[in-house]
């Protein structure tokens, strides 16, 4: 029982934790498809722009968490799923960072209140036990709540830069719940409660800030030993 993600406080944090990234994408499925672009690569619609800026503000959490789960991981398993966060979440990164600009997409700095709570949370667990298993549970519920959607995007977007987006987020987001279930620390009647009853919370929490004018981008370096394969854009805008 010591492996399972159970307890009422324990609970309530993985809700809370869980929602931010699932509302920032369900409301992509939710969101009227109005065009607010004209690109050589198609329309471009507000759910489009969203999910560009929600794809980013999932690494700018996820990869911090992922490099803490390299010096807190106690398991070959949490140390191999945090192996694959940093990678995966560093080409994810490039990616929105190659495309935003072309988009005209503002990409955040930080992620949401919210999401930085994520890092605080797993930041105060200690190292053991309790960190590999909020780990484990936590991530799988958050890639398990974007996965649906992000197949969404895929489907109705008429915007090829954002069918590559989500091409390479649908591969990554699979990676990462499998490595995650891998840990055989996953409560799985937990996570899929979690994924379909999430708290309702204040949509300030749930939206990253804009950047400060000048700010520089934030980058998210890949290590060393990438095995990630950068973005390729086509040269005919009507590819992808």
């Amino acid at each position: 029982m010591g492996t399972l993600f159970v307890g009422g406080a324990l609970t309530l944090t993985l809700g809370a934790l869980a929602y931010p990234s699932m509302l920032g994408l369900s409301t992509v499925s939710s969101a009227q498809d109005r065009v607010i672009a004209q690109t050589q690569w198609g329309p471009l619609t507000e759910q489009d722009r969203d999910f560009v800026v929600k794809v980013r503000a999932a690494g700018l959490w996820e990869y911090p968490v992922g490099q803490m789960g390299l010096n807190k991981g106690t398991s070959k398993a949490v140390l191999t799923a945090s192996e694959h966060l940093v990678d995966g979440h560093a080409g994810l990164d490039d990616a929105c960072r190659k495309i935003a600009p072309m988009l005209n997409v503002t990409l955040p700095n930080v992620a949401s209140p919210q999401q930085v709570g994520f890092v605080n949370q797993l930041n105060s667990d200690p190292k053991g036990t309790q960190f590999d298993s909020d780990f484990a549970n936590i991530l799988r519920v958050t890639h398990g709540s974007i996965f649906n959607t992000i197949a969404k995007i895929r489907s109705t977007t008429k915007n090829s830069m954002v069918r590559l987006l989500a091409d390479k987020a649908n591969v990554t987001v699979l990676d990462h719940m499998t490595v995650m279930e891998k840990t055989g620390l996953v409560n799985f009647d937990q996570a899929l409660f979690t994924q379909t009853t999430p708290p309702k919370l204040p949509s300030d929490q749930l939206t990253p800030p804009a950047p400060q004018a000048g700010e520089p981008m934030v980058v998210l370096t890949p290590p060393a030993n990438s095995t990630e394969t950068p973005l390729a854009i086509p040269s005919n805008p009507s590819a992808g």
